[in-house]
């Protein structure tokens, strides 16, 4: 079906939100990851200052990085905005209607969160803050595939797609819930509680009885490191725990994928595999390197960027599969069809 030029417009704009919208993600990764969460005291304002007037002398130290976030933030908020407008006037689609609503309505969301965080001083609020992102991020990237000219193409049909469609919807469920351990460890605010990898203090499952914990924390303490709980231990376990089930699922997709004649999915699948090693290198280097800012960003950037693949991929899916009931539907009610 051909798309109109108004309407390849729009997809380009969609996709303009995503990009932005990564941009704010990592913009948020680094000011987690550098602890200026509170340069900025105030909010909605910045030192007073409405937000859009602070003046740029000022924008130094961690008060750059937080009042950089805060711009951003609102620039996503404005571009959400006027996406969700748009497809309200081009869009004939009522479900996609309703995902423009969502949208807006989890910006607006968002940053209310984002100005609680800085006023209640909850870390609470900023783990959810950072979990309503990304699927925020996901939602964006779905509008903007499903306003593609590839969304509206006629593909063969999926030989397995049952369990491609399952295979991808339970790795995205795992890769965000990554996201979300990922999430809980950064807003602790605390130094690494295991320090290296691939193994946990020389140990590949570690010993967190009082003894041992004891014994952690004394070392700790000699190198200036605060101290660790057992808890704190197998959170950071259960993330490395969930990058290897993450991993054999993308892979485990990858192989099923190669099979398909559907060129779409194949490509993604490769996209995704590499990503998923790419990732877990993320995941090493940030330990070895005592949770380096800009490593840990792109650490999260790239994470958002497999969920992202994951929701373009289960859509896919589903697309496929409903494509192929219907035909299905259609010969077996008018065999002369065939």
């Amino acid at each position: 079906m051909p798309i109109s030029k108004s309407l390849t417009w729009l997809n380009r704009f969609a996709w303009l939100t995503v990009v932005a919208t990564l941009l704010l993600i990592c913009s948020g990764g680094m000011v987690t990851s550098k602890g200026v969460g509170l340069a900025v005291p105030d909010w909605p304002t910045t030192f007073g200052y409405n937000m859009f007037l602070f003046p740029a002398s000022k924008w130094i130290g961690g008060v750059f990085f937080e009042h950089t976030h805060r711009l951003i933030a609102s620039t996503v908020g404005m571009l959400t905005i006027i996406l969700a407008v748009w497809l309200w006037c081009a869009e004939s689609r009522r479900w996609v209607h309703m995902l423009a609503l969502a949208a807006v309505g989890a910006v607006i969301l968002q940053g209310i969160l984002g100005g609680l965080r800085v006023t209640m001083l909850k870390d609470e609020i900023g783990i959810f803050h950072a979990c309503l992102a990304q699927a925020f991020f996901a939602l964006m990237v779905i509008i903007a595939l499903v306003t593609s000219r590839s969304w509206s193409e006629q593909i063969p049909a999926i030989r397995d797609g049952k369990l491609l469609r399952a295979i991808a919807l339970l790795t995205t469920v795992l890769i965000y819930i990554q996201l979300a351990l990922g999430a809980t460890m950064r807003h602790q605010h605390r130094d690494l509680s295991i320090t290296d990898f691939p193994t946990a203090y020389g140990e590949w499952v570690p010993d967190t009885s009082s003894a041992a914990i004891a014994t952690i924390n004394a070392a700790r303490d000699r190198i200036g490191m605060s101290d660790v709980s057992a808890a704190q231990i197998w959170l950071q376990m259960a993330h490395r725990f969930g990058g290897v089930l993450v991993a054999v699922g993308v892979i485990w997709f990858f192989l099923c994928a190669q099979c398909e004649k559907i060129s779409p999915l194949r490509g993604l699948s490769i996209a995704w595999l590499i990503g998923v090693f790419v990732q877990i290198g993320l995941g090493a280097w940030t330990i070895w390197s005592n949770k380096a800012a800009d490593v840990a960003t792109t650490h999260v950037a790239i994470g958002a960027t497999m969920l992202g693949l994951g929701a373009i991929i289960c859509a896919f899916c589903s697309r496929r599969m409903e494509k192929t009931v219907s035909r299905t539907h259609q010969l077996a009610s008018d065999p002369a069809i065939v």
